[in-house]
């Protein structure tokens, strides 16, 4: 007879593992995953990274092996705060830079770092799922971001707020560009409510059509002197869409006090990031890798970004509306028949061997089944094609079940 043992915590059993399901499909070679927003491997710069490895080793050595400072390796710190500088106009020094592995990281260590249970976030609408997973733990609540910034109740709202959470870049999961107006506006009643604001920026590299103009960080950076950034934008970029995924390195952006805090959470939690890996990307950074690499990355995205819109076009448009999204990895296909639930349809579609992630993991609340986001980024033009003629089988196949009986004449 097995003993009794105490029950997990109380976060698990509200959460989920969509993710791991998605990388998991993305594996099987018999069905077609328009659900995991992952990069294309084939343009991972093997030959950069081999050489970027044997020039790391040779400049660092034993160091690059060793533990290091729980903020990162100092070099590629010093790197990132350059780079930032100069990207936003900004005064952002090594003080200002915390190195994570992925982007993912810093959304768990400000969890950490900001979060009490019921504290209120003020999320971007729909939300990215892997903020959520990252907070659930810390049992926050939610307020919906939806950019109309002069709805009445919102500047309340905004002050009660611990901080506000945009991804205004070819946002996962929508692939919406905020336009700069927008960007100030918010930024404005930021300061105004004394609150944090966390622009999550991983699909910045990632501009297909035209630019995406000045980030919130540099807005913000625009009205400070000095050479330290101490404002209330909190950034955080990574490697994983312009150079690859497994490196592993990202980046959190803060005032320094911050920054303290974020490493004195991150010491629990890994306690040094890999050296190596960092070390590495340092080279290809100096390199400029990311000058040749991005470009001819970004040519194969734009084709199968137009390939999957031209194929919904042909197939789905019958049941969904989209927008082409200017840039990002990601297609949101919004259904126009009430009859559609992409949480019920999703059973359809993995039956058709084709998978996509329904829009109700993007919902704090779970409450958004209308819509759904497909990633373009992995999968060639052919077989795009093939998940979408597969998807449109799943919704008829979905929509002839739920239809009411008839009955016979």
């Amino acid at each position: 007879m097995n003993p009794t043992r105490p029950n997990l915590a109380g976060w698990v059993r509200s959460s989920n593992n969509v993710t791991q399901q998605f990388l998991s499909l993305g594996g099987r070679p018999d069905v077609v995953s328009l659900a995991g927003g992952l990069p294309g491997s084939e343009f991972y710069p093997v030959d950069a990274v081999r050489s970027a490895t044997g020039r790391a080793l040779d400049r660092w050595g034993a160091q690059a092996l060793e533990y290091g400072p729980v903020e990162g390796f100092p070099a590629l710190r010093a790197s990132i705060a350059k780079r930032i500088a100069a990207a936003n106009d900004a005064p952002v020094g090594i003080d200002n830079v915390l190195l994570t592995a992925g982007a993912m990281q810093g959304l768990d260590l400000l969890g950490k770092t900001l979060i009490d249970p019921g504290d209120l976030i003020v999320a971007q609408f729909p939300t990215y799922l892997g903020a959520l997973d990252a907070w659930r733990p810390r049992n926050p609540s939610y307020a919906k971001l939806d950019w109309q910034l002069d709805r009445p109740g919102l500047d309340d709202v905004l002050s009660d707020a611990k901080f506000v959470y945009a991804v205004p870049n070819f946002s996962n999961p929508t692939g919406v560009l905020v336009p700069t107006e927008h960007r100030k506006a918010l930024l404005s009643k930021v300061h105004a409510a004394g609150t944090w604001l966390v622009e999550d920026d991983p699909y910045l590299p990632l501009q297909i059509d035209g630019s995406a103009g000045p980030s919130i960080l540099a807005l913000d950076a625009a009205s400070r002197l000095g050479n330290v950034y101490d404002g209330p934008v909190v950034y955080l970029g990574t490697l994983s869409k312009s150079i690859a995924p497994g490196f592993r390195v990202g980046w959190v952006v803060a005032e320094p006090r911050l920054i303290e805090t974020l490493a004195l959470a991150k010491q629990s939690t890994d306690l040094s990031s890999s050296m190596f890996a960092q070390a590495v990307a340092l080279e290809l950074i100096e390199s400029d890798i990311e000058a040749t690499h991005v470009p001819m990355m970004v040519r194969h995205y734009r084709e199968r970004r137009d390939a999957l819109c031209a194929s919904a076009a042909r197939h789905l448009s019958e049941w969904f509306s989209w927008d082409v999204p200017p840039g990002g990895m990601f297609v949101w296909l919004r259904a126009t028949n009430p009859a559609i639930d992409t949480n019920q349809l999703y059973t359809f579609a993995l039956e058709e061997k084709v998978a996509f992630v329904p829009s109700s993991v993007f919902d704090p609340a779970g409450e958004l089944r209308d819509a759904m986001r497909l990633n373009f980024t992995r999968s060639t033009p052919d077989m795009l094609d093939e998940g979408i003629r597969r998807l449109a089988r799943a919704v008829r196949r979905y929509l002839a079940s739920s239809a009411p009986d008839r009955g016979t004449c």
